[in-house]
């Protein structure tokens, strides 16, 4: 009887994963490998310390130093993956999980050790609870130390005033807190502040990492792979941040996800989701777009004299030595926090609410005004980018020259002195200037300037209305109401039309005394102001060029909305109206009603 055929070698290699390895898939489709009698540590099935290389070496091991070939590793493999894929998702995290009521932090360390933090305290446990994966681009934390003077220590070793340092400390705490938003961690200052270096200490305190600073990727898929590999990321000397990159960075810090072709498929996708602590350095806030500056934490750094400048070797010495302190001093007020925080309630919540609950617990804890700082550097930042807008400062000053605006986005477009030369962020037409005005939208609040696009004009083209007044606008519009309900007798003098005073845009209404020809004559101005000619380019400062009705009011036809250059004129006499009566929505002069013969 023949003797029985040996078992392949990939048969044996299934084997011996399956006698000491459970493989599972993770919530984003990728399968991994983790060692039963091992740390809790998830290795992918193939690279750096995967699972594929770690059987062969067992294999090599178990049969006396055979090696197996590369066919039989990746029929064995892929035998492997079809048995983790009959198993549920199971999440595996990077460097800080969620768990219970608590927070597992990483060590990184090879046996798997972690630090469990809770609202009764934390401490360094053997094995962590919660499965967590590796990557090259992680390197270990040191062990905290308890107790100590760990916030002093790193007070020491950065160049800023009380404020912004105790929203530093703030930030290192929630950088742990792995399911909430977290703001970009800006460091803003002059040449010789000691940018790059604060930021390469903060981040190696939250996830150390041999390359703790980056430059700024060239693409969404090198960013996605650098996010993936990284809790904890900081891109350096920021000049100009492209579109795709700030969209990027908001969605990073909101919680993103990226679908990208598996490699070797025609269709089959990897999924790569993840939400990131990020920080950038950056001599200029205003070159955040709006909606980045508002996902921002911008802290100035103060010039270092020439005195008190250290060398890097100094300093390198003096933050490993503060390190371990540092980090049990940020775990003891994580823990202060999560006490904190199931008490702590808003009244007012600004964005990154949650981000604004762990400051006020913070507060709460430590006696600070973090969270008051915090919304008050914010609304800096944002005047910061609007100014560095090109198309919203040239808005914010129409706007504080002119007054309110109400009218299309391609009348606002009209309206706007572009910029000499090509500038890339002017809008080329009325798409992208209501796209544009969208985005900047948050930063005009914050300036006192309203924004409402949800009306459309009456007639069949059913454009959207653009309607920016500035607050102040708001009360000066109510006082004019006032002032035009007086009789004429009552009424202060006309301003003189040589005044060059110019009311571009404003809520024109129907006089509402006298007859029903009246309001007819009016109407009939009206749709002379929206007549072809009107739309043509002004080459004097009489001639007028937009005029939108008020969707608001469309349903009575009493109100109407103007865009002119120039000073608006009645259309009976022919003089120039008094800003107060154009402010109020009047047409004409109250004394130049019809006769019943016209």
């Amino acid at each position: 009887m023949p003797a029985e055929k040996a078992p392949s070698q990939a048969s044996q290699l299934v084997k011996l994963a399956r006698d000491h390895w459970d493989v599972l898939i993770s919530t984003d489709g990728r399968p991994y490998g983790v060692r039963r009698s091992g740390p809790q540590i998830a290795r992918p099935f193939k690279g750096r310390g995967g699972v594929r290389a770690a059987l062969a070496r067992e294999f090599t091991e178990a049969t006396g130093g055979q090696v197996p070939s590369a066919s039989a590793l990746s029929d064995a493999m892929t035998v492997l993956e079809g048995i983790a894929e009959d198993s549920d998702p199971i999440p595996i995290h990077l460097r800080v999980a969620r768990h219970e009521s608590g927070i597992v932090l990483d060590l990184g360390t090879a046996d798997g050790r972690a630090i469990i933090v809770g609202p009764d305290g934390w401490r360094l446990a053997d094995r962590s609870p919660v499965l967590f994966r590796r990557s090259g681009a992680m390197i270990p934390l040191p062990v905290p130390a308890p107790g100590g003077d760990g916030l002093h220590r790193l007070r020491d070793l950065v160049n800023m005033d009380d404020s912004a340092f105790r929203r530093l400390a703030a930030w290192l705490v929630a950088a742990w807190i792995p399911d909430i938003p977290h703001p970009v961690l800006t460091f803003k200052g002059e040449q010789g502040t000691g940018k790059s270096y604060t930021a390469q200490m903060i981040i190696n305190l939250v996830d150390p990492s041999p390359a703790a600073k980056r430059s700024q990727p060239r693409d969404t898929k090198a960013w996605s792979v650098q996010a993936f590999n990284s809790w904890a990321l900081c891109l350096d000397n920021v000049s100009t941040i492209p579109p795709w990159l700030s969209d990027t960075l908001c969605r990073a810090v909101t919680g993103d996800g990226i679908v990208d072709r598996a490699l070797y498929s025609d269709d089959d996708v990897v999924v790569l989701t993840f939400r990131r602590v990020l920080a950038m350095t950056t001599i200029d806030a205003g070159a955040l777009a709006g909606d980045l500056a508002e996902r921002t934490m911008v802290l100035d750094l103060q010039p270092i004299t020439t005195a008190g400048r250290r060398g890097e070797e100094e300093l390198d010495a003096a933050y490993n030595a503060a390190r371990p302190s540092v980090l049990g001093a940020i775990l003891d007020l994580l823990s202060a926090v999560l006490a904190a925080l199931p008490g702590v309630v808003l009244d007012n919540k600004p964005r990154l609410a949650d981000f604004a609950r762990v400051l006020a617990a913070v507060d709460q804890v430590n006696g600070w005004t973090t969270l008051a700082d915090y919304v008050a550097a914010a609304e800096s930042v944002n005047t910061d980018a609007l100014a560095g807008d090109v198309f919203g400062s040239a808005l914010v000053k129409y706007l504080d020259e002119q007054g309110p605006f109400t009218g299309t986005a391609a009348q606002l477009l009209d309206l706007l002195p572009p910029p000499d030369g090509y500038h890339p962020q002017w809008p080329k037409d009325a798409t992208r200037a209501s796209g544009r005005l969208k985005r900047i939208a948050p930063l005009l609040r914050t300036v006192g300037i309203t924004y409402d696009d949800t009306q459309r004009t009456p007639d069949r083209t059913r454009q959207r209305l653009i309607r920016l007044v500035p607050v102040e606008s708001t009360c000066i519009s109510a006082s004019a109401a006032s002032a035009a309900s007086e009789t004429p007798a009552e009424q202060p003098e006309p301003a003189d039309a040589a005044s060059g005073h110019s009311v571009r845009a404003v809520s024109a209404q129907r006089p509402q005394t006298g007859s029903a020809d009246a309001t007819t004559a009016v109407a009939d101005a009206v749709r002379t102001l929206e007549s072809p000619a009107a739309s043509a380019p002004v080459t004097g400062p009489e001639q007028a060029v937009h005029k939108i009705p008020d969707a608001a009011d469309a349903a009575d036809a009493a109100m109407h909305a103007l865009s002119i250059r120039g000073a608006l004129r009645c259309p009976r006499c022919g003089a120039s109206m008094p800003p107060a009566l154009t402010a109020a929505g009047h047409l004409m002069h109250l004394d130049c009603t019809p006769t019943e013969q016209e």
